[in-house]
């Protein structure tokens, strides 16, 4: 067994396992994937053992939309004896290189949650005996790479290793916030989110700050336009309906009773742009491509949102239009389906 084991949300394995598939085969490295719906994780299987590694090296977890995470599968055990899981374990981890910490996790599903208590109880022996025989280090060491343990039920179990640098290093590669109470909708969240993931504490420090002026296109009520606010920006929200009063009182936003796709700010000061319209996935592409083009911003954060049929092909589609418009001209895209994210991605856009 040989390969590459992604987490996603239940319901998208089959776009996961199509952009892997895609992936893998512009980097001549083949392979095909085994899912099964709903159930949150996809195993995309080589047909080169020594394929794996080499993929998963040219495949970082920042350029596969629809994963959560990401690792390099080793094993596969199933049908473990309760009364000595960790001997077979120990024994399918010495194919691994040394590593300095331990992930014992499950899927985000209502089945996997179940094992969430199992998991945290066992992480604790599994730990020390991989300690004792030298697959961990005796400390955590940030430097080496982080050992998985994935279950999908208490007697089976995948195991591999992701690089430190190249997995996300949340719990089920999951970030997970909470909802300000003063937020005007749980779309707030998807925001927060996104700038969290595509920007760095020093890029945000250097990139979003107070006193920027930021365009919300189909801002009602108000989510998206809350974490500009609160980040200190100054804020143009284009909607026909109506804004939070709470947003409108802190003296940042003014808001343009307007079409988002006809609206255009009357000075070019406009730093950030973001946008959570309901619309065709091509057609929000152009929009955004066009405000870049036009010097209309310097930056766009905005959802995609995909039909139930399709998703993987929209994103295809949209990406492809990006690239028409905006080349030969330098850009930055980035694009994840977040934990906060439905039937959506998410994608920060920039010329270069």
């Amino acid at each position: 067994m040989a390969g590459l084991l992604a987490y996603c949300r239940p319901g998208f394995e089959a776009d996961l396992a199509k952009e892997l598939g895609d992936k893998s085969a512009a980097l001549g490295r083949y392979g095909f994937a085994r899912t099964e719906s709903g159930s949150g994780f996809v195993y995309f299987e080589c047909y080169q053992a020594e394929d794996a590694q080499a993929l998963y090296a040219a495949l970082p977890l920042s350029q596969l939309i629809f994963a959560r995470q990401l690792f390099v599968l080793i094993s596969h055990l199933s049908d473990l004896d309760a009364a000595d899981r960790i001997g077979p374990i120990l024994d399918a981890c010495s194919d691994m290189p040394r590593c300095g910490d331990l992930r014992v996790e499950y899927p985000d599903t209502t089945e996997g949650r179940e094992l969430s208590k199992f998991c945290r109880k066992f992480s604790v022996p599994l730990r020390q005996a991989l300690r004792k025989k030298g697959q961990l280090t005796p400390k955590e060491d940030n430097r080496k790479p982080v050992l998985f343990a994935f279950f999908t039920r208490s007697d089976r179990v995948y195991l591999g290793y992701a690089e430190r640098n190249q997995c996300s290093p949340f719990e089920l590669g999951i970030m997970r916030l909470k909802t300000p109470a003063e937020a005007p909708s749980r779309s707030s969240l998807k925001l927060d989110e996104a700038i969290q993931l595509f920007l760095s504490p020093k890029e945000q420090e250097a990139r979003m700050q107070a006193g920027m002026q930021a365009v919300d296109l189909g801002a009602c009520p108000g989510g998206w336009t809350y974490q500009l606010v609160r980040r200190g920006l100054f804020v143009q929200a284009v909607d026909n309906g109506a804004m939070a009063d709470s947003l409108m009182e802190t003296g940042q936003v003014r808001h343009f009773a307007e079409d988002g796709f006809k609206f255009r700010p009357k000075k070019k000061n406009v730093h950030w742009l973001v946008c959570d319209m309901v619309e065709q996935p091509t057609r929000v592409a152009k929009l955004m491509s066009q405000w870049l083009l036009e010097g209309l911003c310097k930056e766009a954060i905005f959802n995609l949102k995909l039909p139930m049929k399709r998703r993987y092909e929209s994103v295809q589609e949209a990406l492809a239009v990006i690239d028409e418009m905006l080349s030969p001209k330098a850009y930055l895209l980035q694009a994840k389906h977040l934990y906060h994210d439905r039937e959506e991605i998410t994608l920060h856009l920039r010329l270069l």
